[in-house]
């Protein structure tokens, strides 16, 4: 599952979800374009709030593979 994805399913802008995580909007920004990788625990903050598996996160999709 993409971030982004996530984030806009609930109609959340990059500042907000910082906020909740807490980091910036431009680490938000960074994760959801693979520019930085999460540490473990703020994948477990990622799953947490929204309510995916860890695994769900790190798996991409055949949708990510044909982009």
């Amino acid at each position: 599952m993409k971030l982004r994805t996530l984030r806009e399913n609930q109609g959340l802008s990059t500042r907000k979800l910082g906020i909740v995580l807490g980091v910036s909007h431009t680490h938000v920004i960074k994760l959801e374009r693979g520019l930085t990788h999460p540490n473990i625990a703020m994948l477990v903050k990622i799953a947490d709030f929204f309510q995916v598996r860890n695994l769900d996160l790190l798996v991409r999709d055949e949708l990510e593979l044909e982009e």
